[in-house]
């Protein structure tokens, strides 16, 4: 009786541990979520505004430095992609791998 007793017992604190690490999961999941949803808000937020600074409609004098600062990146992420655009982005197999070569042994 005694082994059937440890069995219940060691069951049940598993079981207990098992519906607290899926409870604090979905509850760290869920503010995953929302996190993701307040990123993408401001993110949409601060585009707007910026739309809107640049089309004159809000004064750009107190978001000047920020305005700056986006347009900056911007122009860095464009710069990166038009390199990268214009770097050769085959992937040179022979060179990894001589054995790929035409003139390689069969």
């Amino acid at each position: 009786m005694s082994l059937i007793t440890s069995v219940t017992t060691t069951a049940g604190r598993v079981s207990q541990d098992l519906r607290a690490s899926l409870h604090r999961a979905r509850a760290e999941g869920e503010k995953r979520v929302l996190e993701r949803r307040h990123r993408r808000a401001l993110a949409v937020l601060g585009e707007r505004v910026h739309t809107l600074a640049r089309e004159g409609d809000i004064p750009v004098a107190a978001l000047a430095d920020q305005i700056a600062e986006v347009d900056a990146r911007r122009a860095d992420v464009e710069a990166a992609r038009a390199a990268r655009r214009d770097e050769d982005t085959g992937h040179d197999a022979v060179v990894a791998f001589p054995v790929l070569g035409d003139d390689a042994p069969a």
